[in-house]
């Protein structure tokens, strides 16, 4: 009597040295994988020679000579720099605060030649020859400065995080001399953005100073 053998088809296959669905079934969903991901991995690599090739590129070095808070200093630094980023950095003129970082929020405004700006959407490069007055710069050793005694008496503060800001633009406001209601000062007060509610004694400050 002949033996009989019993073999699955996939063990007849394989020991013809062939392969079993299963075994088929998981390289192709290894060769699968790999489809799908080589898009991706390749893009991944184009990512990051862009970025290799960005941070690569050579810095053109630029000098300033500026008058800061009355002192004159001359700056050798990447053209790139904003003069919010030369203050604080290379200064450590910390008072200047750094909010949204795209001039919205008015948080770093300081005075160039007498005018408010936003000082993180200029570079310093395009301030050779100003004078600039940040918040460190408007008190007279102890003697605080007039909007300072004021912001002070009239709890204009809030947080205190973009009082420098505010303070540096009602002073400049005040000097521009446009402001004549209270409707006006918050007109030109509103680059300087705070979600609180004490603008009315940020208005009571900058009024006692443009009475006084």
């Amino acid at each position: 009597m002949a033996d009989t053998i019993d073999n699955s088809p996939e063990d007849y296959n394989k020991s013809k040295g062939g392969t079993t669905r299963r075994g088929f079934l998981s390289q192709l969903g290894v060769a699968g994988a790999g489809l799908t991901l080589a898009p991706l991995l390749a893009g991944a690599t184009e990512a990051t020679r862009e970025t290799e090739a960005v941070a690569a590129a050579p810095a053109e070095i630029t000098t300033v000579g500026l008058t800061i808070n009355g002192k004159k200093q001359i700056l050798n630094l990447d053209s790139r720099v904003t003069l919010l980023d030369a203050l604080r950095e290379k200064l450590a003129l910390p008072g200047t605060k750094k909010g949204c970082d795209h001039g919205q929020c008015g948080a770093c405004t300081v005075l160039v030649d007498g005018r408010r700006i936003n000082s993180c959407l200029t570079l310093v490069g395009m301030c050779d020859g100003a004078e600039v007055t940040t918040i460190e710069g408007l008190a007279n050793g102890d003697q605080l400065h007039p909007m300072q005694e004021a912001f002070l008496k009239h709890d204009g503060l809030q947080c205190g995080y973009c009082t420098p800001g505010q303070i540096c633009s009602a002073v400049g406001l005040v000097k521009e001399g446009h402001a004549k209601t209270d409707a006006d000062i918050k007109e030109l007060m509103s680059g300087n953005i705070c979600r609180c509610g004490a603008y009315q004694n940020i208005v009571a400050a900058i009024k006692e100073v443009q009475n006084a």
